[in-house]
């Protein structure tokens, strides 16, 4: 049985721990999802993840302050995010050349990719992934994270409309890279032929 975000948002407030715990089992995966986006980096996604939720329960005794709790989860990610990648960008303006570690890319293999093989999977995968940066990211937000349009336009600090033409765009070009793949390799006649 799930417990409904308020209840759990009075229990933090009133110190249960559980509480806390289900919060966690509920939005940590999909807050490290979003961290890596936006830091690149699965290590500092999780720590940001961990030092969110650490603060939310130090500051338990004013939870009840907040009205969304879902949008102050994402905002806080994303803040912690920002400030990750602007920390990084200054201490490798201050390092020497000679101190970096360049290294080759290196090509990452995660279970959920290595397991779904289905051709149209792919070609949506690319097609998403070839979306604009901005676009990818509210695209994914509301496919894959299940937010309202109005909550990501609150956690992105944007328009609601920004919202609603950006998941727009992200649809039109999707729907046209899969329309072009559908195209028979080698034969120039579209599967709708055969």
């Amino acid at each position: 049985m799930t417990i409904s975000l308020p209840h759990i948002q009075q229990g933090i407030y009133a110190g249960n721990e559980q509480c806390l715990a289900e919060l966690y089992r509920l939005f940590s995966k999909r807050l490290h999802h979003f961290a890596r986006v936006i830091t690149r980096s699965p290590e500092i996604a999780e720590e940001i993840v961990e030092d969110v939720f650490v603060k939310l329960w130090s500051n338990r005794h004013r939870i009840n302050e907040v009205e969304n709790l879902t949008v102050y989860l994402y905002v806080a990610v994303k803040n912690r995010s920002l400030n990750a990648i602007s920390q990084k960008a200054t201490e490798l303006i201050r390092a020497p050349f000679d101190d970096l570690d360049i290294e080759a890319a290196q090509v990452v293999s995660d279970p959920y990719n290595l397991l779904v093989t289905a051709e149209m999977m792919k070609r949506m995968q690319q097609a998403v992934d070839n979306l604009p940066p901005r676009c990818k990211m509210i695209f994914k937000l509301v496919r894959e994270d299940g937010l309202k349009h109005r909550e990501v336009a609150e956690i992105l600090n944007i328009s609601h409309n920004t919202v609603d033409v950006q998941m727009a765009i992200a649809i039109k070009k999707i729907c046209a890279e899969l329309q072009v793949n559908r195209v028979a390799k080698g034969f120039g006649i579209s599967k709708k032929e055969f």
